[in-house]
């Protein structure tokens, strides 16, 4: 443990850490891109299909729905308290933007890791642990770049609190986070108890987009970018609206394919655009 603390003190590896890890949040994007264009689905979920070597893997090695999204949340939380807990200089302590920025992270993961694991329907398809490590390690990874940016090496000046960045990206990152809980509570209450199947989710921004709850995160990271100001930061976004972006698209494609009174007008994650 006090090997793990000097190195997650001692900056003289920081550029080094931060391009590799930004580059792999590029390929990851590059990759999941590519992937959508020769139209493959994920298999998890609704796409979990038999014929595939994939499909016996996440078939047999499963996790309960709610241990599962635990497990591959919690290092979002953990990683960045960690680094918080061993940050030195004036970094903790103050009311300044550097705390109020990972704030707004952890109130995130906070929420995806404890209340949303909490609240998914007992009913829930069990999580394949491919899916559940390939996601732990993309929360530990992020986690300890946007925390390691935010505790140490990016410094905020007060007055960064009333600069139009901050402003606009808080703004921004509140209304994705409303939406997207908005949208996860529609899609929990879609089906009453012992009903299986998917149906058809309304109200909200689901009467404009078939990934209402992806579109709301989008927004989220993207506010969270604009209130950082850093390249970190719009790195994950870009990432977050690659990979959640394309899961919605093929939702759409899936929910125009099976029902056929599925409202033609939607778009599948921009309102209005895509």
């Amino acid at each position: 443990m006090a090997g793990l603390i000097q190195y997650l003190n001692d900056g003289r590896d920081w550029f080094i850490c931060q391009g590799i890890m930004i580059f792999v949040h590029l390929l990851t994007s590059v990759l999941v891109i590519g992937i959508q264009l020769i139209n493959y689905e994920v298999p998890y979920g609704r796409y979990h299909k038999p014929g595939s070597l994939l499909y016996s893997i996440n078939s047999i090695w499963t996790l309960p729905p709610k241990v599962g999204w635990l497990i591959q949340e919690l290092p979002a939380v953990v990683i960045p308290l960690f680094c918080l807990l061993n940050v030195g200089g004036d970094q903790v302590g103050e009311f300044n933007p550097n705390i109020i920025l990972l704030g707004m992270f952890l109130m995130h993961y906070l929420n995806r890791t404890f209340l949303y694991s909490f609240l998914i329907n007992s009913g829930s398809k069990p999580s394949p642990i491919l899916i559940v490590a390939f996601a732990f390690v993309f929360c530990a990874s992020n986690g300890y770049l946007q925390a390691r940016a935010l505790t140490h090496f990016y410094h905020y000046d007060i007055s960064w609190l009333w600069s139009p960045q901050f402003f606009v990206g808080h703004l921004l990152f509140l209304i994705g986070m409303a939406i997207n809980l908005h949208s996860d509570s529609i899609l929990r209450n879609l089906r009453k108890p012992g009903e299986t199947g998917y149906k058809i989710p309304r109200g909200g921004f689901f009467e404009y987009v078939s990934g209402a709850n992806y579109f709301g995160e989008t927004v989220e990271w993207i506010g969270f970018a604009i209130a950082c100001w850093n390249l970190p930061a719009v790195m994950f976004a870009v990432l977050t609206a690659s990979m959640i972006g394309t899961r919605a698209i093929n939702h759409h494609k899936y929910y125009l394919t099976k029902m056929e009174d599925y409202p033609k007008d939607r778009k599948a994650f921009i309102p209005f655009i895509l």
